[in-house]
């Protein structure tokens, strides 16, 4: 039996309609990485794309922070879900800092790029890897987002405001935080297998 999205208490509709919200956000930049990604497939047509780049090594940690992050974020929402808050507290802390890790393990994947001689724009710049600036620095935006909603999320959780029963915040938090982690992985795979 279906369940009629017209029915329920207000805070059972409100929940639907901000988890809808919050899916449509997804779709939107699915469809906006898609289209990002398929530029760069196009491009690679060019007479001077560049087959033999080297991702930096960064990249490749911070997509481990990234993983490592999704697994203590899922780990707080399990404690808070059993109301031992102060577990949870500490993973959504934890959380926080590998976020703050893997943006700061981006810009020395910048920065290792930019020792190579590659600028985003400029003489020395390359189609190929002003593609590879542009995403990766568009899905840094994304993080800083998530980061804003892991901020509020651990802002109420201080207060309280989180417990077994009452955990819509969150678990959109997480929703879009996993998301941002399966974007990233999809990103660096797609730089590291199509040349």
């Amino acid at each position: 039996m279906s369940e009629n999205l017209t029915e329920g208490t207000l805070e059972e509709k409100t929940g639907r309609a901000k988890r809808m919200m919050l899916w449509f956000g997804i779709v939107s930049l699915i469809m906006s990485f898609a289209g990002w990604t398929s530029a760069y497939i196009v491009s690679s047509a060019r007479d001077d794309w560049m087959t033999d780049y080297t991702l930096p090594g960064p990249f490749w940690v911070s997509t481990v922070l990234i993983l490592l992050s999704s697994l203590t974020y899922w780990l707080g929402k399990r404690e808070v879900s059993r109301n031992q808050q102060k577990k949870g507290t500490i993973w959504l802390l934890i959380t926080l800092l590998l976020g703050v890790l893997f943006i700061i393990s981006q810009f020395f994947g910048f920065s290792e790029m930019i020792g190579m001689g590659y600028y985003f724009t400029g003489p020395t710049s390359n189609i190929t890897l002003s593609y590879i600036f542009l995403i990766a620095a568009i899905h840094i935006l994304h993080v800083v987002a998530g980061m804003i909603s892991l901020l509020v999320v651990l802002f109420k959780q201080i207060r309280g405001l989180y417990g077994p029963g009452n955990m819509l915040g969150m678990e959109l938090g997480i929703t879009f935080w996993h998301f941002l982690d399966a974007l990233w992985v999809y990103l660096v795979l797609f730089f590291y297998f199509f040349r």
